[in-house]
Parts: C-alpha cells; sequence; structure tokens
C-alpha cells in the first residue's frame, strides 16, 4: 500500500530522571532511571517524508529485576538493545505497515536479547520483556510517523485501506477482521486515571515528616484525593507479609471512602499488585478471604488482581482458576506476546496487563484478540512521563479497557515531563475528578502536537 513506510533515519536521545519520591514496587525501589526519547524520520511509497517520536522509561527495575547484574550494567544492555533494534528497523529491506515491521522483527529482538549482554562480555541473557521496552519508543516513533507521513491520526490507520487483516497473526478466525474493528473511532473525552499506591507512600497527612517533598505538590493520599479527585487507586503489596498486606488494602480503601465522601463521590475502584512476591495464588486467597471478614465494601470495589507469581509461566506453572473465581487475576510482568497469552489463560489466568513498553504493535493486536474472545484487558504504567504519558493516555482512550488507565509520573516523576508538554497537555497530566482529558491529543499522528512543542522549545 502507498501508505507504507520505510525509516531513513533514527536518533536516539537519553534523558537521566530523579524520583521526587521513590517508587516501590515489589522487591525493588525506583528512584533513578534514564528515558529514552526517539525520533524517526520516514518515507512512503508516495514519496512524502514526515518524522514521528516516542519514549519510554528504560526500566531495568521492572522488566529485567534479577539482583545479579547491578542497574548501571542492566542499563547499558539497554541501550546497547535500543540501538540495536533501531538499526534492525532502518535495515529491513522494505516498505511496511508498522504493525507488520514489529512482528517482521519480533524473532530479531529476541535473537538481541541473547546477543546484547554477551556483546558487553556480561553470562547473563536479556529477558525478552525488557528488549521489549528497548524496542517500544522506536516502534511507538514508527506508529506517530505513520500518522504524520500519510496525514491521518494513527488510530484510523489500522483498517482495510492501510493494512492486511489480523488472520495473518491470529489465525484464519479473524480473516476479515482489523485492528480497526477493535478501537474506539474517536478518543473518550476523558479517562479515569489509577492513581499508585506505592508501597513507602504515606496515606495520610498526619504522616508526613522533614524528608517529605517540599514543593506544595500532594505527597500524601488523602492530599492527591483531595487535589484530584483520583478515584482509582492501585495498590502495591508486599505478597510476603499478610498482616501488613491486609491492613494496608483496609487503610487505603478507608483514606479513599473518607476523602472522596467530602467531596460528595461515592464511586471507588480498588486494585492489588504484589508484582510476582506471591509465592502461590492462595496467599492472594486468604488476604481475600480476611479483607471480606473484616469489610465486605473494600472487597467489593477490588476490581482485580495483577501478577501474584513469579513471571515465568513456564517454569512456575500455577493453577490460578480458584483465585480467579474470586477476584479477576490480570497478567502483567508475564506477558510477553501470544504464546504467554495462550498459555496464561490456559492456567486459570482471567485476563491481561497491556503497557505501551511492551510495544504499541504488540497491544493493538492483543487487544483485538482480547475483545474478539471477551478476555478482560487493562492498560498499565511503566511511570510513563513525557512523550510515553502522552502516548500511554491516548491508547487508553481508544481502548476498551476493564476501567480506565494507569498513569503516576505525575506523582513519581513530574519534572520528567518538559514545560512545554505540560503546557499544552495540561488537562491530560492535571486530573480533574480523577479523570484525564483528551482534549490535547490533535492532529496526525499519536495526537502529540509537536509542531507546537517545538515551537515551544
Amino acid at each position: 500500500m502507498n501508505s507504507d513506510i520505510r525509516a531513513k533515519k533514527i536518533e536516539i536521545h537519553y534523558e537521566p530522571c530523579t524520583a521526587r519520591t521513590p517508587l516501590k514496587f515489589g522487591a525493588v525501589v525506583m528512584d533513578q532511571v534514564t528515558f529514552c526519547r526517539v525520533k524517526v524520520t520516514v518515507e512512503n511509497l508516495r514519496g512524502q517524508v514526515a518524522d514521528g517520536w516516542g519514549g519510554i522509561f528504560l526500566a531495568d527495575f521492572w522488566a529485567w529485576p534479577t539482583p545479579e547484574l547491578d542497574h548501571a550494567t542492566k542499563e547499558a544492555c539497554m541501550k546497547s538493545t535500543v540501538q540495536r533494534y533501531a538499526d534492525l528497523v532502518l535495515a529491513f529491506p522494505r516498505s511496511a505497515h508498522p504493525v507488520d515491521l514489529f512482528f517482521a522483527l519480533e524473532p530479531e529482538l529476541d535473537r538481541l536479547s541473547g546477543e546484547t549482554c554477551a556483546a558487553l562480555k556480561e553470562e547473563l541473557r536479556q529477558p525478552f520483556l525488557s528488549a521489549l521496552v528497548c524496542a517500544s519508543p522506536v516502534d511507538a516513533a514508527l506508529h506517530d510517523a505513520f500518522g504524520r507521513v500519510n496525514g491521518i491520526d494513527s488510530y484510523c490507520g489500522y483498517g482495510a485501506d492501510f493494512m492486511a487483516d489480523l488472520s495473518r497473526y491470529l489465525g484464519p478466525r479473524y480473516r476479515g477482521k482489523y485492528i480497526a474493528d477493535y478501537l474506539r473511532p474517536h478518543y473518550l473525552p476523558e479517562v479515569p486515571i489509577f492513581h499508585l499506591v506505592g508501597g513507602l507512600d504515606k496515606l495520610t497527612q498526619a504522616e508526613k515528616d522533614d524528608s517529605d517533598p517540599q514543593d506544595g505538590e500532594p505527597v500524601s493520599l488523602d492530599e492527591w484525593i483531595a487535589r484530584d479527585g483520583v478515584f482509582c487507586l492501585k495498590v502495591k503489596l508486599r505478597g510476603n507479609d499478610l498482616d501488613w498486606d491486609v491492613d494496608r488494602l483496609l487503610a487505603v480503601h478507608r483514606v479513599g471512602k473518607q476523602e472522596l465522601a467530602k467531596q460528595g463521590v461515592e464511586t471507588m475502584y480498588l486494585t492489588a499488585d504484589t508484582n510476582e512476591q506471591c509465592d502461590s495464588p492462595e496467599y492472594l486467597i486468604e488476604m481475600l478471604h480476611r479483607v471480606r471478614e473484616v469489610s465486605a465494601e473494600c472487597y467489593d470495589r477490588l476490581l482485580y488482581l495483577e501478577q501474584p507469581t513469579d513471571r515465568d509461566l513456564e517454569a512456575d506453572r500455577h493453577d490460578m482458576h480458584a483465585l480467579s473465581q474470586m477476584k479477576p487475576v490480570i497478567l502483567d510482568e508475564s506477558l510477553t506476546g501470544l504464546e504467554s497469552m495462550r498459555l496464561g489463560l490456559q492456567l486459570g489466568w482471567s485476563g491481561i496487563a497491556l503497557k505501551t513498553c511492551k510495544g504499541h504493535s504488540m497491544d493493538l493486536v492483543l487487544a483485538a484478540k482480547a475483545r474478539e474472545e471477551s478476555i478482560p484487558y487493562t492498560l498499565q504504567d511503566l511511570t510513563n512521563p513525557s512523550l510515553a504519558l502522552i502516548h500511554s493516555v491516548g491508547m487508553g482512550a481508544r481502548l476498551y479497557t476493564m476501567m480506565g488507565l494507569e498513569a503516576n509520573s505525575r506523582q513519581f516523576f513530574p519534572a520528567a515531563t518538559p514545560p512545554g508538554e505540560r503546557a499544552v497537555h495540561e488537562g491530560l497530566l492535571r486530573l480533574r475528578r480523577g479523570m484525564a482529558s483528551t482534549a490535547s491529543l490533535q492532529g496526525p499522528g499519536l495526537g502529540y502536537q509537536m509542531e507546537k512543542l517545538l515551537a515551544m522549545g
């Protein structure tokens, strides 16, 4: 198709970022991380040329949490993978739709996972999830450039006029069906945002002390609710301290209910995430029983549970059926593609967590399969700031998620979003009634309004 593109140039920039407050999830604390910003120049078969942009945190803390290598070594491997993947994209021998390009290069990306560490004389293999994170800003930039070079909203480029049907990836059941069939035709005007309650976060102002930021922004959960009206709360749990986890979930519910009541709001949703720290699903079954005994209301407001056990589904084939009968259980770290989705569902997991850091292309295909087959799915965060946040909120506003999306960089890394982006996308970044406005997502591509951003410096 004449809309197909070929990459002509890829520029990669890295920006070190420091957390406003440390983010604890699972067994790690993330307080410093590098943002990867990518610019891609493409040409379509009409000879038109345009640029596109993408970005993501190279968060080895989440994508590659092994303690056997230090953060600096893993980050160096990830930067090398970004460059190697960009080289693969530049060397691709024909023009293609960005989704087709991503899946054509997926086996090569897996190969890079093994080669990158070896090139740096490290014995451990980089996980494929980490490689997906490295590829994701390039993939996002290609989708942005695809829309811009063809003069369209990128989400309008996933139908029969622009690409092949889904049978190429999902089999004959999907013949004549397209990604566009499973997307909203327009951005929702606003989307609910899940506020993250990290493992170190303070719940009330009474807990604050001199070590907290003195920048006038909220610190404790009650302050965030008072200012932003957040009513969707994602609670990070320990997964290996049952009393603490039960008390924490109940406390978050109590504070949330009290603060929202002051605004006349009764609606509140909770989710719980142990980031793989449970030895078995029975841990969460016990936790749910104990929570329900104390507060049926808290239990009822719990929408779903994320990734209770280790990400390696092949090695740890836990049966999730009993737990998923109580609450939906969502694959996150385990989800790296169609095969892991299939295995997870076979083992009794209820649904999947999409993330832009796993690739825009991957997310679109997985979302289409999930919607067609009535599998619940969510859109989660990688503490996305800047272009990654704008991209993620835009995707959430075009998908049919269980409830809104997670977006927590405003809590932990607000300075990672440049002032120009904050000004242009103020309604997306500053929540009102717990919602992000998508009014600023305009123009071709992924809606960044890049000309305006570039003009502002």
